[in-house]
């Protein structure tokens, strides 16, 4: 079996973490964030991985490269000149993905959900697709997925209601799919197609099944396509090693500097009595003397000279050498 990763994306809402590099090649705790969705893969005998790429790819291939630090042999997909979407990123490789079931699976996130369990759902309800769904007991802003009493998609729903005295938690999808190659009979060919929105609803109109495998609820999965999320679970990742702070490579702190519950990137340099608290650090900045940051993201600001701020980002402050995001 092979498995694709998703990686195309821009990454808006990372902005300006993605300034020079798709969302998946962000690193998280020192390494790409892709290497964990590798490292998940061939966990499960995964060992020839396709992966498309878009935004930046050569973020990514200079990372990964051929995948034999990770044991696994990687393929890429360029989508040029445009973005083709989830299922058009399928159509793109549909003749290395032909002959047998495959698993996609979205490059931000981390997770240890058992893939096996979802692959026997998937050929015990003999589905054209399988896509893996979680609870979502804290009514994130994760569209709901609606499922029938026999384990099928029924409805790809809105956002949850806040309302957390509903008995019953929604149902979100985590981003990983099971697919046959029949399903490409449902996906247009050279054009831009989204999975959920365009070749779901048209298979499922002609009666075939698409299944839901609902994880256990001890199963773990983060999702990191904002800044929020992005400093939440680095910071609950380093708790379960007693730690609040990362560096990354050749980053320097003063003895009087402070910091805490933050993240640095390569090569950061925090000055004499400068305080972080709550923050990311992109690479190469420097923390001027005496200066104070909270709830922030600062990345070099001659990083964003001459770009405009993508319509999902957050706005920016220009701050002496510094671009400065408010995270929260």
């Amino acid at each position: 079996m092979k498995a694709m990763i998703l990686a195309a994306g821009f990454g808006t809402r990372l902005w300006p973490l993605t300034i020079g590099r798709t969302k998946p090649a962000i690193p998280f705790l020192n390494r790409p964030l892709i290497g964990f969705t590798i490292d998940y893969l061939r966990r499960y005998g995964f060992e020839d991985i396709i992966i498309n790429l878009h935004h930046e790819p050569d973020s990514v291939r200079q990372q990964i490269g051929d995948g034999s630090r990770f044991g696994v042999r990687i393929h890429y997909s360029v989508e040029e000149p445009e973005i083709l979407g989830t299922s058009g990123a399928l159509d793109n490789v549909r003749d290395q993905l032909d002959k047998e079931t495959f698993v996609v699976v979205n490059g931000k996130i981390i997770t240890d959900i058992d893939l096996a369990k979802a692959l026997q759902t998937h050929r015990q309800q003999k589905a054209l697709a399988t896509l893996v769904l979680k609870p979502n007991p804290k009514r994130e802003r994760f569209s709901e997925v609606k499922i029938t009493n026999d384990g099928r998609i029924a409805e790809f729903a809105g956002f949850p209601t806040p309302d957390s005295r509903l008995p019953t938690p929604p149902l979100m999808f985590t981003g990983i799919h099971l697919m046959q190659p029949e399903i490409f009979d449902y996906i247009p060919r050279g054009v831009f197609s989204d999975s959920v929105r365009d070749v779901y609803p048209q298979a499922m109109a002609d009666g075939k099944t698409i299944a839901a495998h609902v994880a256990s609820e001890e199963s773990s999965w983060f999702e990191l396509s904002t800044l929020q999320r992005y400093l939440e679970i680095s910071l609950e990742f380093l708790s379960r090693e007693g730690r609040n702070v990362v560096m990354d490579d050749d980053c320097q702190v003063d003895a009087s500097a402070q910091l805490a519950n933050s993240v640095l990137w390569k090569r950061v340099r925090v000055e004499a009595g400068a305080r972080l608290t709550n923050c990311v650090v992109g690479d190469d900045v420097t923390i001027p003397a005496g200066t104070e940051f909270h709830h922030a993201l600062i990345v070099r600001a001659d990083l964003a000279a001459g770009t405009e701020r993508p319509e999902k980002a957050q706005p920016a402050e220009v701050i002496g050498e510094n671009l400065v995001v408010k995270i929260g």
